[in-house]
């Protein structure tokens, strides 16, 4: 998963390990985030933030946990 952008991130600096992932994180991120713009938008859902966004079922500020 090595991108060549990540190497041209910090010109003249050698990156350590952990730089390195993170920059190729980041990447792979950007690259999930591009392709999930492609998809269609949903029909017929909430509107408003997911309600699962924090691992509970969020309605109208009150959380409920399965």
């Amino acid at each position: 998963m090595r991108d060549d952008n990540v190497t041209d991130a910090a010109p003249g600096k050698t990156l350590t390990p952990q730089a390195r992932r993170a920059l190729e994180e980041a990447a792979e991120r950007r690259r999930r985030a591009e392709t999930e713009a492609l998809l269609a938008p949903e029909k017929g859902g909430r509107e408003g933030p997911e309600p699962t966004r924090y691992g509970d079922w969020e309605k109208g500020g009150i959380a409920s946990d399965f």
